[in-house]
């Protein structure tokens, strides 16, 4: 009987959201075990955070697969050859098809920098959605951990948390803030709620 669920986490650069969840395996993270490290940029920092905490990695990228289907297709076959039970999305520039989605429906969530559905959707990603927010002059912002689907930050929300917004914020300065005090708490604590989730359920199966 599995004790474990396999974790996939994609992602496109630094890998802080990466570090917050490796370091958080055996505490936080008691139902699931990061299996696999998958980016579509070669010279992402996460990579070599992978490597450093003895984690597979793999590059896959839309140049080296013919664009975007023939990339997609050869993660279903990486994220199956790895027998991936959960992808989290931690920081992937890359919007994933219905298709995708719909392949691992409720398997799929995404770590987002803002209270959905506040600067949220197409376009919102980055320093982007924090300029949106201090350019609207709200005084509360946060980040949402939500399950993925084919709208892009439509999925269902797992998770919330509301960090206040500082006068004299700059879109950098909340950017820090809104990771270290919502992205890295709320996202560990997701993966192992939806990890106890899936793992009861091959359990009862």
């Amino acid at each position: 009987m599995k004790d474990k669920i396999n974790i996939a986490v994609l992602v496109s650069g630094g890998g802080t959201n990466l570090q917050a969840l490796i370091d958080a395996v055996g505490s936080v993270i008691t139902s699931g075990v990061i299996k696999l490290v998958v980016s579509n940029n070669r010279s992402a920092y996460a990579l070599k955070r992978a490597e450093d905490a003895g984690i597979k990695s793999v590059c896959i990228t839309k140049a080296d697969f013919g664009g975007a289907a023939g990339m997609e297709a050869e993660l279903v076959r990486v994220l199956e050859a790895e027998k991936i039970d959960l992808i989290v999305l931690a920081g992937f520039m890359s919007i994933l098809s219905a298709d995708f989605t719909q392949r691992f429906e409720k398997r799929i969530i995404n770590i987002h920098p803002s209270l959905i559905p506040s600067f949220c959707g197409e376009g919102y990603y980055g320093l982007r959605v924090h300029e949106a927010a201090l350019k609207k002059g709200v005084k509360v912002t946060g980040a949402t951990v939500h399950f993925v689907n084919e709208i892009p930050d439509g999925g269902e929300i797992i998770m919330q948390k509301a960090v206040r917004v500082l006068d004299g914020d700059t879109p950098e300065s909340l950017q820090k803030r809104v990771m270290r005090l919502a992205e890295w708490k709320i996202l560990p604590k997701a993966v192992e709620k939806v990890s106890a989730e899936l793992l009861k359920k091959e359990q009862q199966a």
